[in-house]
């Protein structure tokens, strides 16, 4: 199996959208790209939760291929990094489904194989995860009841990028905030292998009451696009351009 790269939205919201594309829509259409979409809720207390809500952080996680979670403010470090590791596993069993099917026909799965070969294709999934490489848009709900939360986003992001340093694969994150000051959407970090720079980025977030989340999600999915044309240039440098450095 290729190493490849997994692609990631991971979106931290604790509301309903209420401006802009459907983001069940947006989140359909980034899956059809080979972009899975991951949901966080954030909550102060379980007993606050909003069903429509919860609804809709299930309904774009569906539709994106990725995890959903309900989570308590002060759980969210952990909670971060374990959907988004949870994820990549989830999208390298899916691929090794595929190609399983094409042997075995349509009823073959990893959950079909015997024991003993199903050990062996974890250790697969395993060292995929391992050494893919990874790019993860985050996407984060800056509406007016969030903004108690957002140090705790905050800690909780850097704490993410930690964690995942260790792997072999290369990491690359960008953030983008809804609603931005001036817009809907407002990219706050260009594709990057660290976000310890976000420090200085939730000081002075001006939150607002809308939350457009399916618009988010729109520019997420551009991102990508932007990323890949990026590395396509960077690798016919490497091969074509023998300028002096």
């Amino acid at each position: 199996m290729k190493k490849g790269t997994l692609k990631q939205i991971l979106l931290i919201t604790d509301g309903c959208s209420n401006q802009g594309e459907d983001p069940v829509a947006m989140a359909a259409l980034a899956k059809e790209q080979g972009v899975i979409v991951n949901v966080i809720g954030v909550l102060d207390r379980y007993d606050s939760e909003d069903s429509h809500g919860l609804q809709e952080v299930e309904g774009i996680a569906q539709a994106g291929g990725g995890i959903s979670q309900i989570v308590q403010t002060r759980q969210l470090s952990q909670t971060v990094q374990m959907v988004t590791k949870q994820a990549m596993t989830q999208t390298i069993k899916g691929v090794i489904n595929e190609q399983l099917q094409d042997i075995l026909g349509e009823s073959g799965s990893v959950e079909d194989l015997p024991p003993e070969k199903r050990g062996k294709v974890m250790e697969v999934v395993d060292e995929v995860g391992e050494t893919a490489d990874l790019q993860v848009c985050i996407l984060v709900d800056t509406s007016a009841s969030m903004k108690n939360k957002l140090p705790t986003v905050r800690e909780a992001l850097i704490d993410l990028s930690l964690s995942l340093s260790a792997r072999m694969g290369g990491n690359q994150f960008c953030l983008y905030l809804f609603p931005g000051k001036r817009k809907s959407v407002q990219k706050v970090l260009s594709w990057t292998p660290q976000l310890d720079s976000i420090e200085r980025t939730f000081e002075k977030i001006n939150s607002h009451g809308v939350t457009p989340t399916g618009p988010a999600i729109k520019e997420a999915i551009k991102s990508f696009k932007v990323v890949s044309r990026k590395s396509a240039l960077y690798e016919d440098d490497e091969v074509y351009d023998d300028r002096p450095r």
